[in-house]
């Protein structure tokens, strides 16, 4: 499995979890975002995160293992946000 480590800086004190993955680029739309941490495939420093809304601040560590919700995907992202 690949896995991508992408710092992400954000000017706000906070995003929304199914945002910073559109913003990132982790996912292309806020369904697939959905999806995702629906499926129980992204972590939030270290626990499962099923809230979409879940409030994002600098420090914090974002996993995301696509191989949970497709099998054939072998990739994973790890993001640490930052204050820019």
């Amino acid at each position: 499995m690949n896995q991508t480590k992408k710092d992400v800086y954000i000017s706000t004190e906070f995003i929304k979890l199914d945002q910073l993955l559109k913003f990132a680029d982790v996912v292309d739309s806020g369904g697939m975002a959905k999806m995702l941490i629906v499926e129980s495939a992204v972590k939030v420093n270290g626990e499962i995160m099923n809230m979409r809304g879940k409030k994002i601040r600098p420090g914090d560590i974002i996993e995301v293992d696509f191989s949970i919700v497709d099998s054939e995907y072998e990739e994973s992202f790890t993001l640490a946000v930052h204050q820019e």
